[in-house]
């Protein structure tokens, strides 16, 4: 009985895993990556900024957040990355707010905003 409840655990995690990996069905090909300085309530942060390439459109994408140990700023590699679009809001024809989040190949995820699109 106990193998088969292990069974079954081992079996439905795969399951969810290859499902939501399968979420994250957009490609999002990084051209640039680099650090920025932004402003804060309580002075400057970091925060990485990437150009990419999504559907065809070129998108620049800053992360929402950094918690890591700014001595050793790492930044994204250049290449494709899995992606899915988590936040898409268009309140009138000429305006919109996007979010993509990426999936790394650890299967740790990083969120990033849309902050600017070009031709």
């Amino acid at each position: 009985m106990k193998k088969a409840a292990l069974i079954a655990m081992l079996l439905f995690a795969t399951m969810s895993w290859a499902g939501a990996a399968d979420d994250y069905s957009t490609t999002a090909h990084v051209t640039d990556s680099r650090w920025v300085f932004g402003p804060t309530s309580s002075g400057f942060v970091l925060y990485p900024r990437l150009d990419a390439t999504i559907d065809g459109k070129k998108y620049e994408l800053q992360a929402y957040n950094f918690s890591g140990n700014i001595r050793v700023i790492p930044i994204l590699a250049l290449g494709d990355y899995k992606a899915k679009l988590i936040q898409d809001v268009h309140k009138n024809a000429y305006e919109y707010s996007q979010s993509y989040e990426f999936l790394f190949a650890d299967g740790k995820t990083r969120k990033f905003l849309v902050i600017g699109q070009s031709e």
